[in-house]
């Protein structure tokens, strides 16, 4: 695992041609790389919103109860991880329209891959400040795009201008779901469950 995420961060194109050798399994793929790298956002952040907290100002730090945390912190760790899945479906199901004949597997193999410089990026969560989140998640954001342009032509073994479009297409999708993951942040804290800051 580890030498696969130092080989996305240093040579992509030729680490996505090693992964897509390789046999995994799904099973496999989330007990050693999945399971490990979305605890590093969840853990950061709960750290950080209940030791650290974030200031407004010259106010206090704001910070959050245990119990809050660890509800949002187990709730956001679920999310990742079928985050992942969904997005390794759907790569899969859009690989027909571009002749590519990947497995599942294979799919969720590479989306868990390519979400790889998110997960790291988590860290920044242990200091909860605006302009370090900023940075840091858009930097994270950008090799993530950077990783899914180079990564679907050569996974896919498709030509680039076709792995142009594909990614595109699952650029797009991925914004969807993310956007339907804040979507089902705001319904939950309408029901109820949502933060509980310490007074």
């Amino acid at each position: 695992m580890i030498h696969h995420v130092w080989g996305l961060l240093t040579h992509p194109d030729q680490e996505w041609q090693e992964i897509r050798g390789e046999e995994e399994t799904i099973s496999h793929m989330y007990l050693t790389h999945v399971l490990v790298l979305a605890a590093i956002p969840a853990i950061s952040a709960f750290i950080g919103t209940t030791q650290v907290g974030w200031a407004i100002g010259d106010r206090p730090p704001v910070m959050l109860t245990e119990s809050s945390a660890m509800v949002m912190t187990i709730l956001s760790y679920l999310a990742m991880l079928a985050g992942v899945a969904v997005m390794g479906a759907f790569i899969h199901w859009m690989s027909r329209t571009y002749d590519a004949n990947p497995s599942l597997t294979q799919c969720i193999v590479f989306a868990a891959y390519n979400a790889t410089p998110l997960f790291i990026g988590g860290l920044a969560a242990l200091y909860p400040h605006l302009w370090l989140a900023m940075v840091v998640g858009t930097a994270a954001i950008c090799y993530t795009v950077y990783l899914l342009y180079v990564g679907i032509p050569t996974f896919m073994n498709i030509p680039k201008d076709e792995g142009f479009m594909f990614s595109s297409s699952v650029l797009a999708v991925g914004l969807v779901v993310l956007v339907a993951m804040i979507a089902s942040s705001v319904i939950l804290w309408g029901l109820g469950i949502g933060p509980v800051y310490v007074s």
